[in-house]
């Protein structure tokens, strides 16, 4: 029986777990680049599973938006900085 608490099948695919894959991708980030990048896995690993596509699809996009705006303004600040 598939624990749907702690193992949902909307989150494993090819026989990993979508938490082990944010661990991986999110090492070395810091707050909101981790909880950003976090989310755009979540949401992608998903959407095939979930019957919610386009929704968790839109959704990782959200995010990735603000991953990237995130970036520009760091950038914007560095650049500030150095001038």
């Amino acid at each position: 029986m598939t624990n749907n608490i702690e193992h949902p099948n909307h989150y494993m695919w090819k026989g990993v777990e979508c938490k082990d894959i944010i661990e991986v991708m999110a090492k070395g980030l810091d707050g909101q680049e981790a909880y950003y990048m976090g989310n755009i896995i979540k949401y992608l690993y998903r959407y095939p599973k979930k019957g919610t596509a386009r929704k968790d699809l839109l959704k990782a996009r959200q995010y990735l938006d603000f991953l990237i705006t995130n970036e520009e303004v760091q950038e914007a600040a560095k650049e500030k900085g150095d001038a």
